[in-house]
């Protein structure tokens, strides 16, 4: 894997094989000892230029864990805020021997650009572009998925037979996006559920069904109900009424909540807007996984570096586990 850009073009092949290696990675976090010897000697750079917590904080805490040294790079206060631009920074990374760069940025197709240039030799990874992509999200909620539905026989399997709801802002969403391509890749049956003004103009060749009812599509019962954040500073116009009118419509509060079936795990990307596509009842109920994402989003992000930067090449610290052997 050279380069990790988007969910759109992942085989089902390749997402299965992040998906299995983060098996092995998380496997590894349960040790008393979890860092890795795996990237000793590989520079992984975070590019950021936009704000970012969970996304920032987990690429870098999985790029330690794989002995990786790892600098953080924020647009804010350096030299890309006097003007500088995404050659002129790539360049200098390049100069200072970067071998990963997991890049946010505002422009949708910058990773692209940055990957494709000729501006640096370092893999590529999309944490983020504008409206467009963000696929390491979508593959730890598919991890995610994968492990509440199937538990320890998890490993290896799609998600074939499962069917997923994602509801809110799907117009400004990277995360539904991505979510949308990777889970039909792998099998599941999705549909999206959002006011009108909230769903992307032409979607006719998305594999999606939609619905504007969240009662309604809560009867079909998902086994999978994805909230997503209201991005209010991605709104340029009023895209419903109020907020207290969209949670009253879209939101997931404690009746909703009541009527998914038994079975069925509430998930967000964060960060959440609790009261309004989320209530408290239900981001803290034992159907959430919003921390097993955050958690696993650090195994997931361990699997793309690793398939990045030492998949291709074995060496005497790197043995992919294999029929239940561990990384070493």
């Amino acid at each position: 894997m050279r380069h990790l850009l988007d969910t759109k073009t992942l085989s089902r092949e390749d997402a299965l094989r992040i998906l299995d290696v983060a098996e092995d990675m998380a496997d590894t976090q349960q040790r008393e000892v979890k860092k890795l010897p795996t990237l000793r000697g590989k520079t992984v750079v975070n590019l950021f230029f936009e704000d970012s917590t969970r996304t920032r904080i987990s690429f870098e805490a999985a790029a330690k864990r794989l002995s990786a040294d790892v600098i953080n790079f924020s647009a804010k206060g350096s030299s890309v805020s006097k003007g500088e631009s995404l050659q002129d920074t790539a360049q200098t990374l390049q100069a200072m021997g970067a071998d990963a760069v997991v890049i946010r940025h505002g422009a949708s197709g910058a990773p692209r650009t940055l990957a494709t240039s000729g501006w640096i030799t370092a893999g590529v990874v999309n944490a983020g572009d504008g409206t467009h992509e963000h696929p390491t999200q979508a593959l730890l909620d598919a991890y995610t998925i994968r492990k509440r539905s199937f538990g320890a026989d998890s490993r290896g399997r799609d998600l074939a037979g499962l069917t997923v709801t994602i509801v809110g802002d799907i117009l400004h969403s990277r995360v539904a996006r991505s979510n949308v391509w990777l889970l039909d890749t792998l099998g599941a049956r999705v549909t999206l559920v959002a006011p009108p003004t909230l769903i992307p103009h032409d979607i006719s060749a998305w594999p999606v069904q939609v619905h504007y009812d969240l009662d309604e599509a809560i009867a079909e019962g998902p086994d999978a109900l994805m909230m997503l954040r209201i991005q209010l500073e991605r709104m340029g116009a009023a895209y419903f009424p109020t907020e207290r009118e969209y949670s009253r419509r879209w939101g997931l509060d404690a009746r909703r909540l009541a009527a998914l079936g038994a079975d069925s795990m509430v998930m967000h990307p964060g960060p959440m807007n609790r009261g309004l596509e989320i209530s408290a009842e239900a981001a803290d109920s034992a159907r959430s996984t919003v921390l097993e994402q955050v958690a696993n989003g650090v195994s997931v992000r361990m699997a793309a570096l690793y398939l990045l930067l030492a998949g291709a090449e074995p060496n005497e610290h790197t043995t992919v586990r294999t029929q239940g052997k561990d990384v070493r």
